[in-house]
């Protein structure tokens, strides 16, 4: 039997406890082509895109999550999102095959569910910048700006609460994301000040790759504003 780029796997609620099928791509089948400067992917075939199924919702009570959800509930969350999620629910079915629009509504019940549950701003974070890469994929800049603006907050807030420790977001990885987003928003001041912080680190560093990044992306954008005031 041929294999397919997509494959159910059983997973258990975090919320109801129940288990559902979500879908998955196959590794094999997944072939990055590039990566842009905020380290969105870009896939040869965008149809086999891992972002589309990151999220994992529930079929039966619309608990959405992904999994870097932390498994624990704040007192009282359970609760709200009972009353603001579970009972408002339809019933509706993400298994199988996103859409980039499908993917968008997961991300958004993750970002609805995430927020009262008070999840860290790191997770947030990661949901945000996800959503502005798949709205650039539909090519909407606004809405792409608006998610890109809420990465950043998030982000900031994660670097300065340090709530990314013991997770596999490293703080030159954050302090890149973070100089990236400053600059497609506009913000150059703030750029200059994330990535002089990365490359103050470019000896004590344990990820080179990315102070080179931070290098050469700064380099690069100092060229163009060059070559744009000639």
């Amino acid at each position: 039997m041929e294999l397919t780029p997509l494959y159910s796997k059983k997973i258990k609620c975090g919320l109801c406890a129940k288990n559902f099928e979500t879908t998955k791509i196959r590794g094999r089948f997944v072939r990055v082509k590039e990566h842009d400067t905020d380290l969105m992917p870009v896939y040869e075939n965008p149809e086999i895109n891992p972002s589309l199924y990151h999220v994992h919702v529930c079929p039966d009570c619309g608990y959405a999550f992904t999994d870097d959800t932390a498994p624990y509930f704040p007192p009282g969350a359970r609760e709200e999102i009972d009353e603001k999620i579970t009972k408002q629910w339809s019933g509706q079915d993400f298994s199988g095959e996103r859409s980039i629009s499908d993917a968008i509504k997961a991300y958004k019940l993750a970002v609805y569910t995430g927020t009262l549950k008070k999840e860290k701003s790191i997770t947030m974070a990661g949901l945000y910048l996800r959503l502005s890469w798949l709205y650039r994929e539909l090519g909407n800049a606004e809405q792409e700006k608006r998610f890109q603006r809420l990465a950043h907050a998030n982000y900031q807030d994660s670097y300065s609460k340090e709530d990314y420790a013991g997770t596999q977001m490293s703080t030159e990885r954050i302090l890149y994301i973070l100089a990236e987003l400053s600059l497609r928003l506009g913000e150059e001041d703030q750029a200059t000040r994330y990535f002089s912080k990365i490359i103050e680190k470019q000896h004590s560093s344990t990820e080179p790759k990315m102070v080179k990044m931070a290098k050469d992306r700064w380099q690069a954008h100092r060229e163009q504003k060059q070559m744009q005031s000639s």
